[in-house]
């Protein structure tokens, strides 16, 4: 069964206890505390229940698109109160913008991840590592887009794609162009019935103008990027669902300016590999890869075998995962810690 991404995995994972008294449907959009969800009729406003909203001690445990949740309908199914959310087989997040320590999601259960940059002033190969590490941190297939290969001489969008192979060789890229349909078409063939994808970039690459070109219609709102200084104007204002017409599943998401991440550790083994791998090499099982004898990632630094750039990118984002990883252990410590001296005020209060 494959019906609106409803795969054997997450049928695995229903209790059908609880679909003696609910539905299944599932979250196609969010705005604030209110959500838009589909099931097996059409589309309704939800919200979360109370007992939901109470016991909820971070975002994760809140809906979010792509989530498939069990509901009550009401109002001749054109309302529906959100009981629980069904285990997420992946979950795509990053830290909140600014100095807030938490996790925002951007999605769930998600196959494959589009990651797309354009082939202008956008084009940043740093940037394209972070989004690996956030997609690869959550098992989810990464695939690169790069979008508005018009721009450019074909010798040198070549040129493009050789460095981000040979800098990320596990990962498909493809390089495309929103106006005409062979780019468009070789992105089609990717999706698969019954699978999701989700779109990621920032504001001004074409992921809308991508989706409208695969609905085949101007469904969603584009702008045009700002000549001063070629970036991007948000158009997509929040995440939300489509399902195309080979049924599968496509979410669009707002432009991210900031990618902060952390808990990615898995996602930067994975995303920087071949840098991982040496690192079991060192004398040292602690080594900081910054100034000790025998660090055999220093040594291949210095040798050539591994470029400056992503070098630095890698500790980097090494130090930043751990650096917010323990200010969140610390938040959330703190957290229970208050929540613990309420609860014990609250039953003195009752016992007086």
């Amino acid at each position: 069964m494959n019906t609106f991404g409803l795969n054997s995995w997450l049928l695995e994972n229903i209790d059908h206890d609880k679909l003696r008294e609910c539905r299944l449907a599932r979250v196609t959009a969010v705005d604030k505390e209110s959500y838009i969800i589909k099931g097996e009729g059409k589309e309704a406003r939800a919200e979360l229940t109370g007992k939901r909203m109470y016991t909820a001690s971070s975002p994760l445990d809140y809906p979010t698109v792509g989530d498939w949740v069990y509901v009550q309908y009401f109002d001749d199914d054109s309302f529906a109160v959100i009981h629980e959310i069904i285990p997420r087989r992946t979950t795509l997040k990053r830290k909140t913008s600014g100095k807030r320590i938490e996790f925002q999601l951007i999605a769930a259960n998600i196959d494959t991840a589009f990651i797309m940059q354009s082939l202008d002033s956008n084009y940043n190969l740093q940037r394209l590592e972070r989004y690996l590490v956030i997609v690869n941190e959550s098992n989810i297939r990464p695939v690169i887009l790069m979008s508005k290969s018009d721009l450019l001489p074909q010798s040198e969008v070549n040129v493009i794609l050789w460095k981000i192979q040979k800098r990320m060789p596990d990962v498909m890229t493809l390089s495309f162009s929103n106006f005409g349909t062979s780019g468009v078409e070789a992105v089609s063939k990717l999706l698969v019935e019954g699978e999701t994808f989700c779109l990621l970039g920032s504001s001004g690459v074409g992921k809308t103008t991508l989706l409208n070109n695969l609905i085949g219609k101007e469904a969603f709102d584009t702008q045009t990027i700002r000549k001063k200084d070629s970036k991007g104007r948000h158009t997509t204002t929040r995440r939300q669902l489509t399902i195309l017409s080979n049924g599968s599943i496509l979410i669009d998401t707002p432009g991210m300016r900031e990618l902060g991440a952390f808990s990615v550790e898995a996602g930067i083994d994975t995303t920087f590999n071949e840098i991982t791998e040496l690192s079991r090499q060192c004398r040292f099982a602690d080594c900081s890869h910054t100034q000790e004898k025998g660090c055999a990632v220093l040594a291949a630094l210095y040798e050539g075998t591994i470029p400056e750039k992503r070098y630095e990118n890698f500790m980097k984002m090494s130090r930043e995962s751990k650096h917010y990883s323990m200010s969140y252990l610390e938040k959330r410590q703190k957290d229970k810690g208050f929540g613990k001296m309420i609860k014990s005020v609250m039953k003195n209060h009752r016992k007086r």
